[in-house]
């Protein structure tokens, strides 16, 4: 591997983290600064990104896993349950989350779903518990303390209806990462997530039609901000994401992933002039060590369909 290709693969890695974390505070301001309905905004982000995904693989050599998702009963069903299930859970939660409390709550929650996982693995006797497994479930609950109360157990600094769409956000997160390791094995990350993507758009589109919004009130601003969240920070995060793993190694892309929730810290506090406490930043740095923990050490794993972090493709 040359070093033109390991720096341009850091280079990918980086800019679809930091797309990822700012595209969650792009939609905290469409929400809340602008009116922009949480429906029309997941289905119009999932149609349109997943089509863009599903494009990308078609100029790549192997167009034909495009169709061939879906001459196999068995994984067409697989596909449509991830879809909804999967997909149209994570961004439908993560988006409500957002739109009821602020971007870098609903990010950080999210990342709780690591946590998820390893409990579940555990009792399913998938995974051996270790003391990394007690220190990162440790982490996870003193960060989230501090980052839902600012220290204080009289009151919450985060809305509940926040907390409950975030906390169901990484419930969505784990089952997404647990139930699409084999489909992306067998097909490849862009055609599942791309796929997927689409079929949770079309699911939402019969609740909230993505055309039943008056565009003609868009002004500029709303455009730009609107095609950044479909763009960059759905379509080309995930993208930069796939190709880093041609020249890096899956363990470095995870760690450079956590810059996501960093970046979503950090423009919902300075761009978006959200207060955040001394004790919320000390939560939020439990959860970003915990994230870097899982990412940097390697656990055992009892059986081979097991959850791979390192493999994981999925996120906002």
């Amino acid at each position: 591997m040359n070093t033109y290709s390991r720096k341009l693969g850091l280079l990918l890695v980086i800019l679809g983290a930091i797309f990822w974390g700012i595209g969650g505070t792009v939609s905290q301001k469409l929400f809340q600064q602008f009116g922009i309905s949480v429906n029309w905004l997941v289905t119009i982000r999932l149609l349109l990104a997943g089509i863009a995904l599903l494009a990308i693989q078609f100029f790549k050599k192997e167009r034909s896993q495009i169709l061939r998702v879906w001459k196999n009963k068995q994984t067409s069903i697989q596909l449509i349950i991830f879809g909804l299930l999967g997909m149209l859970a994570v961004q439908y939660t993560y988006m409500a989350s957002i739109s009821h409390g602020n971007a870098a709550v609903a990010t950080l929650l999210q990342y709780l779903a690591p946590v998820m996982i390893i409990i579940y693995t555990v009792f399913r006797r998938q995974a051996v518990l270790t003391g990394q497994d007690v220190i990162t479930v440790c982490l996870a609950l003193i960060g989230s303390f501090l980052l839902l109360t600012n220290g204080s157990i009289s009151k919450l600094s985060v809305p509940m209806p926040a907390i409950i769409w975030g906390v169901l956000s990484g419930v969505a997160l784990a089952f997404y990462t647990l139930y699409a390791v084999p489909l992306i094995k067998q097909f490849g990350s862009l055609v599942i997530v791309g796929w997927a993507m689409i079929i949770g758009g079309v699911a939402l589109s019969f609740i909230h039609p993505p055309w039943r919004i008056h565009i003609a009130t868009f002004n500029f601003e709303i455009v730009m901000y609107l095609s950044f969240v479909i763009q960059f920070g759905t379509m080309l995060a995930f993208w930069f994401y796939i190709e880093s793993l041609q020249s890096l190694e899956p363990k470095e892309t995870s760690l450079l992933g956590s810059l996501e929730p960093l970046a979503a810290v950090l423009t919902t506090v300075f761009w978006l002039k959200v207060p955040f406490g001394f004790f919320q930043w000390l939560g939020s740095l439990c959860i970003i060590g915990m994230i870097l923990l899982l990412a940097l050490v390697k656990k055992p794993v009892l059986k081979e369909n097991s959850s791979n972090y390192d493999e994981k493709a999925f996120h906002n």
